[in-house]
């Protein structure tokens, strides 16, 4: 839970680098949330309203923290429009985002691995 409230508190922070393990500890909070009001809501028969409003609240943090995580790969965050393109955008994007950050300083910032320790 912690990595996930760190990227909701960087916000609209597009700016240096995620590690692996908070963009992926996020995903899988978002998706856990996510099933837990589609159950709920399926549940009292409601429209969706509360999942649309959950989806919109983390659409921004979700946006940064994956440019921020291809930062750490090295790579500019306009990689994540390869996303639009069927099936082979989401593959190459998922690759991407399971790939080890590069060790040394980048362009984009320091190692976060080695500033946590």
């Amino acid at each position: 839970m912690e990595w996930y409230l760190a990227v909701l508190k960087k916000y609209t922070v597009f700016s240096g680098r995620a590690r692996r393990k908070e963009y992926w500890m996020f995903f899988l909070f978002n998706i856990i949330i996510a099933f837990a009001i589609g159950f709920i809501e399926g549940l009292f028969g409601s429209s969706g309203v509360i999942g649309l409003l959950y989806s919109l609240a983390v659409l921004i943090p979700g946006l940064a923290v994956s440019v921020r995580r291809l930062h750490d790969t090295d790579r500019s965050g306009w990689w994540l429009l390869i996303g639009l393109i069927p099936l082979i955008g989401a593959i190459v994007l998922l690759v991407f985002m399971v790939q080890e950050g590069k060790d040394e300083q980048n362009e984009f910032g320091p190692n976060p691995k080695l500033m946590a320790e």
